[in-house]
């Protein structure tokens, strides 16, 4: 009988975390970074924001378009070459550094400096780094 107890504890103590997991419900709200992306002339691409205006929405956008649809390596840097413009709700990037900016990476992220620039990667984590989860 004692064999027994310690089989149903032992079984209790491994299945405990699956089972918690399984009760209950949640909600997760997916990422609103949604830009659309167009190439100009001289390798520079105009991203418009749809919906939040974040910074994090026009680094992301220019990030996963360098990735996906040109092709670039993760750690290419993408640089603002022309900064917010808020009537219009563009930022102009490329992938050469603009002309007499500074391009001294920073800390904060920001598309209101030329020259300001990250890695394809990093932008590229934007899009996944904004997600609102409610577990219930």
């Amino acid at each position: 009988m004692m064999r027994v107890a310690k089989l149903i504890a032992v079984s209790a103590f491994v299945l405990a975390p699956q089972l918690a997991q399984a009760v209950g419900f949640g909600v997760r709200i997916g990422p609103q970074n949604r830009t659309e992306i167009t190439p100009l002339e001289g390798g520079i691409y105009e991203v418009k924001a749809i919906g939040s205006s974040a910074p994090v929405n026009y680094w992301c956008g220019i990030g996963d378009f360098a990735i996906r649809t040109l092709g670039v390596p993760g750690p290419t840097r993408i640089y603002i070459y022309r900064a917010y413009e808020p009537g219009a709700r563009t930022v102009q990037f490329s992938l050469t550094p603009p002309p007499g900016a500074n391009t001294d990476p920073g800390y904060s992220i920001s598309v209101k400096k030329v020259g300001m620039n990250m890695s394809a990667t990093k932008a590229q984590n934007y899009c996944y780094d904004n997600f609102l989860d409610l577990a219930f």
